[in-house]
């Protein structure tokens, strides 16, 4: 990952700059602004997009949601549409922290409990692994 910017947190930040921040390729988070409407950069010229300090700490909630707490694109959406997800301490514990796990949705095929666990299992597979 690259080394962290030296801008303020209230400083806009590039596509580049979010992307390295939060370990992604630009790519997703262009796929995120058509998945989120929330997810709304300034884009000036030559369609450029700069993030302000709401969209970053909303593209690190939907990165912590689908990276680390198990959510499908579906789920974070239905978190955003409910508001839930707007508000930090609902997301900032993950389920293996104690709290509830995450609704299951319809068109979830498996528990994600079970998911969690088969995820859990592959960690330490690969930590043991790299031993």
């Amino acid at each position: 990952m690259a080394p962290p910017t030296q801008k303020s947190e209230h400083a806009f930040r590039t596509i580049g700059e979010l992307a390295a921040e939060l370990g992604l390729p630009q790519h997703i988070l262009r796929y995120w602004e058509t998945r989120f409407p929330q997810l709304r950069p300034l884009q000036r010229a030559g369609n450029r997009r700069y993030y302000r300090p709401a969209d970053v700490a909303l593209a690190r909630r939907i990165n912590k949601l689908l990276n680390e707490d198990g959510y499908t694109i579906k789920g974070v959406q239905q978190l955003l549409a409910r508001g839930d997800a707007d508000d930090p301490a609902a997301t900032s514990i993950s389920p293996a922290a104690g709290s509830p796990p995450p609704p299951e949705t319809p068109s979830s095929p498996f528990p994600v409990e079970a998911l969690r666990e088969i995820r859990r299992s592959l960690a330490d597979a690969l930590a043991e692994a790299e031993v």
